[in-house]
């Protein structure tokens, strides 16, 4: 299995005083709130009208920052992906499939406090086919977005290609994320490990798969 870098402190150095943590913004509220309601009363209950009042906000003002809910799930989704992009750079000196499952697993990582709430709304969003239809569009835009962070082009033919087949083995993994209740993602790693080398060695498709900046 890959194995997941880990960094610590230099011994010696003084730790720095801690930042003010910012207010945060309207969509964030929109977005947490969109979370609480799901985590306490289902996909199904979160309207737009118990997400605004959730959040404290009045339905014009999360009018301003999302229009329906599956505009919510993509802010999620982009939520997540700023996150992730956030973060350091892929390893150049790794293969694409170390890097990708690096960064994979740090998206799961991102994802773990706010599990609870996505169970419910991967329950709810099966049962309801034109979120489901609407969600694709982002989820691509999140999956090619993690290829280019782990230095893998996404341009032309090949890279829709390969955005595509990324979406797949997220979608299976993510399967396993949710019911993954151990710490240190022990079994999502596992999942994940085993999806790319799958099609790794079935599909050639990693082999394949040039760094973003020679493409």
């Amino acid at each position: 299995m890959a194995k997941r870098s880990r960094r610590s402190r230099p011994e010696g150095r003084p730790r720095s005083a801690p930042t003010p943590t910012p207010a945060p913004s309207l969509r964030d509220r929109v977005l947490d709130a969109a979370l609480t309601v799901s985590a306490r009363e289902g996909w199904a209950a979160a309207s737009l009208a118990a997400i605004a009042a959730e959040a404290g906000l009045s339905l014009a003002e999360l009018y301003a920052e999302f229009r329906s809910r599956p505009a919510i799930l993509a802010g999620l989704m982009a939520r997540t992906d700023r996150r992730v992009l956030a973060g350091p750079a892929a390893d150049a000196d790794e293969g694409p499939r170390e890097r990708l499952f690096e960064i994979l697993m740090r998206r799961f990582d991102a994802l773990k406090p706010e599990r609870a709430a996505l169970q419910r709304i991967a329950r709810g969003v099966s049962c309801d086919l034109p979120a489901a239809l609407l969600t694709g569009p982002p989820l691509m835009r999140s999956m090619a977005w993690m290829l280019e962070a782990a230095g893998i082009s996404t341009a032309g033919l090949r890279g829709r290609v390969r955005v595509q087949g990324l979406a797949m083995i997220y979608l299976s993994v993510m399967r396993v994320f949710l019911g993954d209740e151990s710490d240190d993602l022990a079994k999502t790693m596992a999942a994940l490990d085993r999806r790319l080398r799958q099609a790794d060695q079935c599909l050639g498709m990693v082999g394949r798969w040039r760094p973003a900046r020679a493409a």
